[in-house]
């Protein structure tokens, strides 16, 4: 049986929570490529990626992003993670 996940499997939304105020707010994910950074509406933080995570929604959401979601966190995506 074929567990690999298939684009009609991906979540396209996830909850980002802002580790500087705490602010939650739900968004819809770019399906074919990461997000490097986004700005917290309450506070204006700029978020960037911890290391090792390829985007915003891999570091600060509840679901991670979908090149991550169909190659899971060893396969890497968008070049291999952040700069």
């Amino acid at each position: 049986m074929d567990t690999k996940q298939t684009l009609l499997d991906v979540a396209l939304e996830s909850t980002l929570t802002c580790p500087v105020c705490g602010h939650v707010k739900t968004e819809t994910m770019p399906s074919d490529a990461c997000q490097w950074f986004y700005e917290c509406e309450a506070c204006h933080t700029v978020l960037k990626p911890k290391p090792g995570d390829c985007c915003v929604f891999c570091s600060y959401a509840t679901v991670p992003c979908p090149p991550i979601q169909l190659a899971g966190r060893s396969g890497g995506c968008c070049g291999g993670g952040a700069a």
